[in-house]
């Protein structure tokens, strides 16, 4: 009788557990959908910029040396180009030589800046940022303002030849260990030195886990993708407080939701549904540039930032905001990663 009555108490218990979570995971995605319908969109741009200030928009910056991941198409191109417009020194990060190359000759003709290069490396390969890292280090260039803008929705679980699950190890693995490997030439263009990390409003729906492949059998891209950027938050928040001292500012950003050919490809029925209300990728990439256009004394470092103004990094009642504690194990778990990788 006892035993009986053990395991019914157990199952209502299990029951209660897994009905919480049921709730809770719906209450992310409805906050998640109304707050981002109403802020992330393009009239959500077009309210917001309204209290944008365009004189911010307007240094040059000439003799600085950036570098953006992903950037032959959608925001990572428009950052680009933006900074390239404005007098930079850009290096293009590009997995795909023929698409690389031809944003690069694009850039230069619309910008007139001939001071923009292309760099070819696979973000989902530890082995080639390395490698890409070690000659560009050889430069022996300050390194001004690091753009992770490199990002990947893969709907079915798909392994990288360095055993890894590959929105993992574009989206987390490979922004960690990019940055990571910069911060000796970031310290050479101290105090104006900055990282922005790319981040999304996806991230929302998420709490930072130590599961970081998605172990799960039943494998989710979209949720793997939200909690992908909800760990890039919480490593801008770590590199913030571990490099304090170094002359480097880290910011996360949210580009709000855009009509850029990887959400195309990977979001379909989102970008149908969503027609004529996505936003253009210079919307998208606005902040990208206006983070690195600032004074840094106007910037909080470790802050997230949506539509040039601080933004809060997790929604009411989602209870995701103790989840952060678990950051400094999770760095562990890539820094032990990456060394694997000479």
């Amino acid at each position: 009788m006892k035993t009986g009555t053990l395991q019914l108490q157990l199952q209502l218990h299990l029951s209660i557990a897994t009905l919480a979570m049921f709730l809770l995971k719906t209450w992310r995605q409805t906050a998640f959908g109304v707050y981002g319908y109403l802020n992330f969109t393009k009239p959500g741009f077009l309210e917001h910029s309204k209290k944008f200030k365009p004189e911010e928009m307007e240094t040059q910056i000439p003799g600085r040396n950036c570098i953006v991941t992903g950037a032959n198409s959608g925001i990572g191109y428009a950052t680009a180009e933006g900074l390239a417009q404005r007098g930079a020194t850009v290096y293009l990060v590009c997995r795909n030589k023929e698409r690389g190359e031809a944003a690069l000759s694009e850039i230069q003709t619309k910008t007139g800046n001939r001071n923009v290069h292309l760099e070819i490396c696979d973000l989902s390969s530890a082995t080639e940022i390395k490698s890409f890292a070690s000659r560009f280090s050889e430069k022996n260039l300050p390194l001004h303002v690091l753009v992770n803008n490199a990002g990947l929705i893969e709907q079915n679980r798909v392994t990288t030849t360095e055993g890894f699950e590959l929105n993992f190890a574009v989206n987390v693995l490979g922004t960690y260990t990019m940055t990571e490997l910069m911060v000796p030439l970031l310290e050479k263009a101290s105090p104006d030195a900055r990282v922005i990390t790319v981040s999304s409003g996806g991230m929302y729906t998420s709490p930072l886990t130590k599961d970081l492949q998605y172990s799960e059998s039943n494998y989710n891209g979209v949720e793997q993708y939200a909690r992908n950027k909800r760990v890039q938050v919480a490593l801008t928040e770590k590199w913030a407080e571990t490099y304090e001292n170094k002359g480097v500012g880290f910011y996360s950003m949210h580009p709000g939701w855009a009509e850029t050919p990887g959400v195309a490809k990977s979001l379909p029925s989102f970008s149908k549904s969503l027609s004529g209300k996505l936003r253009a990728s210079e919307e998208g990439a606005d902040t990208v540039i206006w983070l690195a256009l600032q004074p840094k004394e106007k910037l909080v470092s470790g802050a997230f930032y949506f539509d040039r103004a601080e933004a809060p990094k997790h929604l009411a009642f989602a209870a995701t905001s103790g989840s952060h504690a678990l950051i400094n194990s999770v760095v562990d778990s890539l820094h032990s990663m990456v060394s694997r990788f000479v």
